[in-house]
């Protein structure tokens, strides 16, 4: 993750394009912005075995064009491009 931390700084602008399965197709969401944050956080997830006994997700928060912060939890479907 240090390498990703690095190539979106705070002020980057980029655009995540997220995708999951949904019946037989794929429901795919676009969010662009200027990047706030980028870092793992837990949640709440209390059966996870790993640190703190939560789950850890990389998470991109974003401010949209509009002023509304976005936060993307990334996976491996999940595609970051730099604007």
């Amino acid at each position: 993750m240090s390498d990703l931390r690095s190539k979106y700084d705070m002020g980057t602008r980029v655009r995540v394009t997220q995708q999951a399965p949904h019946g037989s197709g794929v429901w795919k969401t676009v969010v662009e912005g200027e990047v706030v944050r980028f870092g793992q956080r837990k949640t709440g997830s209390w059966y996870a075995h790993s640190k703190d006994d939560k789950l850890w997700l990389d998470r991109l928060e974003l401010r949209k064009d509009d002023g509304e912060i976005a936060v993307c939890n990334l996976d491996q479907y999940s595609v970051v491009e730099r604007l």
